[in-house]
């Protein structure tokens, strides 16, 4: 593929053919919100770069509105309008599928004319007018599993997705969950490496691990904000491959500590590379 650097855009490439391959480990990836194009195409440039060592591709993810800040005044992004724009701009310039959050069924239709993959955020993950409007646009759909459920549960979630798209009229797009940890006490989250397995057998669909979200701490942070503890990122993300995971996901900045959201669990954007070559070398011996 091409070499691009930064800030210049790269040429329009071809990467993946098609969203969440079962037989090739894939990668989720950007910054947790939009910001300028600068940063937004500076990420958006190394994951293009990274993403030939990637056997399933990768797909650039942010969100256009962070609609569940712990504070009124948290930054929530430039909205859904400005929002796609920017994620158009994304694509243009890299050629990367591009994944975006949706919180309100009637964002879904708006979405899917700019993006590949509507994400439905754990908190919704049960909200069945979004799951059905999602399903509907024929788009591929990741949900995000609960903080609160168990593995099983989310076969109903799967199962809206799949009745939205038969009311659309339309085959259903890819899907895929994602686990993303589950509630311990008031401020951490703990991840059961069985849920890998439980999901793929009850769902039927890939199973993708969110490694940045895993090691949030909600509401730990400075000011009522959520904390982080980065320093599991690696270790998680090596276990939930191994546990069977076929998926990863991983928000990633230059700069975390600046970033308007959840900088305490994002990655380092220089740092990312090693740990993709560390994944998908123990993906390549797990699946032999």
């Amino acid at each position: 593929m091409e070499r691009c650097a930064s800030p210049r855009p790269c040429e329009p490439v071809s990467l993946v053919s098609t969203v969440f391959s079962a037989d090739k480990l894939f990668l989720i990836a950007g910054p947790c919100q939009l910001e300028d194009d600068a940063l937004n195409l500076r990420v958006a440039e190394a994951l293009a770069r990274l993403a030939e060592h990637v056997p399933g591709g990768i797909i650039f993810k942010a969100s256009y509105d962070k609609a569940n800040r712990s504070n009124v005044d948290g930054v929530r992004g430039p909205g859904l309008e400005a929002g796609l724009a920017a994620l158009d701009r994304v694509r243009a310039a890299t050629g990367l599928p591009i994944l975006t959050d949706v919180h309100e069924a009637s964002q879904c239709a708006l979405a899917a004319q700019v993006v590949d993959v509507l994400q439905i955020p754990a908190f919704l993950c049960r909200q069945t007018d979004l799951l059905l409007a999602a399903g509907a646009t024929g788009k591929a759909v990741n949900v995000k599993k609960g903080q609160w459920m168990h593995p099983e549960g989310m076969r109903g979630a799967v199962r809206k997705v799949e009745a939205g798209a038969a009311l659309g009229g339309k085959d259903v797009g890819a899907l895929a969950v994602t686990e993303r940890g589950t509630f311990f006490g008031y401020g951490d989250l703990v991840v059961d490496m069985r849920a890998f397995a439980r999901m793929r057998e009850s769902c039927g669909v890939p199973v993708i691990f969110d490694a940045t979200h895993s090691v949030q701490q909600p509401g730990k942070g400075q000011g009522g904000a959520s904390g982080g503890a980065r320093e599991f990122i690696p270790p998680l993300t090596y276990a939930a491959i191994a546990a069977g995971a076929q998926g990863l996901f991983l928000e990633t900045h230059p700069s975390p500590e600046t970033a308007p959201s959840d900088g305490p669990n994002m990655i380092q954007l220089d740092a990312l590379p090693d740990l993709v070559r560390r994944a998908v070398d123990i993906w390549d011996r797990v699946t032999r």
